[in-house]
């Protein structure tokens, strides 16, 4: 008897009532859904470091505005 036809490897799987899910169906399913969390780590790792530039700048003051302050002789002349 071969392992193919063997009532073992028939039945193996996700046994619902309906409806039976075979186990390289959920094998395929959870590798993608691990390849997608990596993909997204990646990802996130990569947003949150250029977010993390972004606010270095902001704080170290490259990108805020010249302000035009008054020249100190011009308040005492009024």
């Amino acid at each position: 008897m071969s392992a193919a036809n063997s009532p073992s490897s028939r039945n193996s799987g996700l046994n619902l009532v309906l409806f039976t899910i075979p186990l390289s169906f959920l094998l395929q399913m959870g590798t993608v859904f691990v390849l997608i969390l990596l993909l997204a780590e990646k990802v996130a790792v990569e947003t949150l470091q250029a977010v993390g530039e972004a606010s270095e700048e902001l704080f170290r003051g490259v990108r805020l505005p010249i302000l035009d302050f008054p020249e100190p002789d011009a308040e005492n002349k009024r």
